[in-house]
């Protein structure tokens, strides 16, 4: 298995990846949604960073390409 880490500073970040593993599974944005139980529409805005996904539809997504989300926190001061 192949362990990549993507660093995610927005949504946009977070989309183009999401839109990248789909890619790489050879996976059309209608069969990734079909797959995942959400609409295509919202898929497409999920990977133009159009919305912010809430986090139970990130990992449904990402279970279904068989990939998995892990997050850090950095800790900063503000």
């Amino acid at each position: 298995m192949q362990v990549r880490t993507i660093e995610v500073r927005s949504g946009e970040d977070f989309g183009r990846a999401i839109a990248e593993l789909r890619r790489r599974r050879r996976l059309t944005q209608d069969a990734a949604a079909d797959k995942s139980g959400i609409s295509k529409a919202y898929l497409s805005k999920i990977e133009t960073g159009r919305t912010s996904a809430l986090l139970n539809h990130v990992v449904r997504v990402l279970r279904r390409l068989g990939a998995t989300i892990t997050v850090s926190f950095e800790d900063v001061t503000i």
